[in-house]
This record gives structure tokens, sequence and C-alpha cells, in this order.
């Protein structure tokens, strides 16, 4: 049962980083591919009945994880209070950005908020690729199983470690951009005219960037934590991730050579879920790793509740996924084809 609650959790965690990707994509990218006033409420039409409801998966992947491993849950919290704090601003900005821009119409009031949008937008990927790297890269855990780490230290990776030192920030780029380019062909498939142009054009550079800090990436995980490598040749999924997001990265490009602008981005989903899951697949059974060596990280097993706590919690899911997957369904159903802006006076 911890093997099953272990890969619930991160399918959540690897679901909400698809879904909530490519709203955040789009606002890094909309000062960039939207020029005038219209242009930005085509963007914030085309991500508005989607990003809301996106970041419920961060809440429920939080809910699993407090439901099944809560000392996991309560080490992470507490080890990265200030980084969670700065996460929980940026969501905030976000949602009133979103909302607040268009409740006076004047131009300086609407500029404000749109590079307030950008910014927490493009604060949050790499705040969360830094956690990411954080659990590759360990944590100052001890033997009371808590942490206290700072923002940074000397920039090294090695004891004592901070928040942010070369990796994380390495990690965090990564991500960056990878939402970024996320963000470009969810607004390529969804938006016309020069929207769709622009994003059209950054889409393939984009792309390109994520391919070599990708390999950059890669290589740094093995030098900060090679033992995640040694599981790879053992480990049947990872195998099996490794090619999901090999395939979704060959989409990617083939979509956008070909003008298939809905099978590039299934394709970038791919990539980023295939990433997320063969990493986990690799760093299984730990959840969070000490840096003080093996025995003092924190494991399915070792922070997992009883039994029947989590066959309690694994009925509850089994009804409340495809509920949830089904609303999902519906409304991208719903909301299918381009995405036109709002007249002045409804919305965004």
């Amino acid at each position: 049962m911890e093997m099953l609650w272990f890969w619930l959790v991160s399918v959540m965690v690897a679901i909400y980083a698809v879904m909530d990707g490519f709203d955040f994509g789009a606002g890094i990218l909309h000062l960039f591919v939207a020029k005038t006033n219209a242009e930005r409420r085509e963007v914030l039409g085309a991500i508005g009945p989607f990003w809301d409801g996106n970041e419920v998966w961060l809440l429920a992947a939080g809910g699993a994880l407090f439901l099944a491993f809560p000392r996991t849950l309560a080490a992470g919290f507490s080890g990265f209070y200030l980084a969670m704090f700065l996460v929980v601003w940026t969501l905030i900005l976000r949602g009133i950005s979103i909302e607040f821009r268009s409740h006076v119409q004047d131009d300086l009031w609407r500029a404000f908020w749109d590079r307030t949008f950008a910014m927490a937008s493009m604060l949050l990927p790499i705040l969360l690729g830094a956690a990411l790297a954080n659990v590759i890269r360990g944590v100052p855990l001890d033997n009371s199983g808590y942490f206290n780490i700072p923002l940074f230290t000397d920039f090294s990776a090695k004891n004592p470690v901070g928040i942010l030192d070369w990796f994380t920030v390495l990690i965090g780029v990564f991500v960056l951009v990878t939402i970024a380019a996320h963000g470009a062909l969810f607004l390529a498939w969804k938006t016309e005219g020069p929207v769709h142009e622009r994003s059209r054009a950054l889409a393939k550079p984009l792309w390109a960037a994520v391919v070599g800090l990708w390999v950059a990436a890669t290589f740094a995980t093995r030098t900060v934590s090679p033992e995640i490598y040694s599981q790879f040749p053992g480990s049947f999924l990872a195998w099996l991730f490794f090619g999901v997001y090999l395939a979704g990265l060959a989409a990617v490009f083939y979509g956008i050579t070909q003008q298939r602008y809905l099978l590039a981005f299934l394709g970038s989903g791919a990539f980023i879920l295939g990433i997320l899951a063969t990493t986990a697949a690799c760093v299984w059974p730990v959840m969070l790793k000490s840096t003080y060596g093996p025995a003092h990280s924190l494991t399915a097993q070792n922070t997992s509740v009883g039994g029947y706590g989590l066959r309690v919690g694994l009925v509850w899911w089994l009804i409340g996924f495809p509920i949830v997957i089904g609303y999902f369904t519906l409304l991208f159903r719903i909301h299918r084809g381009k995405v036109k802006a709002a007249a002045e006076g409804q919305g965004y």
C-alpha cells in the first residue's frame, strides 16, 4: 500500500505540473505574445475557464500526502517555511491579477496587474523547480526527522546546503523554460491572429532551449545525486516513463513542424508527466532525502500511516478521482475551439 500511495501522490503532483503548467506558461509569455489590451484579454480568456480548477490538483496532492505520509508533509512544510510562503503569495498574486485587471478601465491599472501576473507566473515555476531539486539533492534531516534550511549558503550543493544553490537554480530555470514552452503550445492551439502567430514563433526556440537545459540538468543530477541513476537500469517503471517523455518530446517537434498544435501540446504534457514520473521511479522509496546519510531520510515505509488508513483513503480516492477527470473532460469539451477576447466589461 505504501508504494501505491507513493505513486498516487506522485501522479497528482505530475498532473498539477501539466495542468497548471500551461496557464503559468501563458502568464510568463503574455507580455510578449499579446501587445494590446484586446490581445491580453484573449490570453486570459484562453486560460480563464481552467486556471483556478488546475490549482486544485496541488491541494489534492497535498491532501493525499497528509493522508498517507503525514511525517513527510510535516517535515517538508516546517523546513521549507519561507519557500512555502513565497509559493502561497505568488498563487495569490496570480489570482488577484487575473480578476482585478479589468475592474478599472485604465491603462496604468491594467499595466500594473499585467506585470504582476507575469512576475508571479515566472517566480512560481522557479520556486517549484527549486523545491524539486531540493528533494533530489537532499536536505539536512537529522535524527529528529525535521530540518531547518536557509535560503542560501555558499551555492555549492554540499553541506551546509540552502534552498538555493547552483543545482537548484539550474533546475528552477529548466522548469521555468519548460513551463513557458508548454504555455506557448497551449496558446498556439487555443488562439488565432497575432497572438497565435507570436506564440507559434516562440514555441520552437523555447523547446530547443528545453532540450539543452534538459541535457544540462541530467548531467547536473548525476553529479549531485548519482544514486538516482543507479536505480534506473533495474526499474521497469523508470524505463516506461522514460519512453513516455521521449515520445512526448518527439510529438512536440513533429507537431510544431506540421503546425498541429494540439498534438504538440499533448506531447508537451507527456514530456512533463514522463520526466516527473521517471524521477519518482528512480528515487523510490525516498520521499525526502537527508544530506547526512540514508539512515536519516524519510521514506514511504517509515512515514506512512497504518494500513487501515491507507485502505480507507484509497476507497475515497477511487470515488473522487474519476469525478475530477470527468469534470476536466467536460470543461475542455465545453471550451473547445479557438478563444475570443471577451467584450469590454464582460470579464478579464
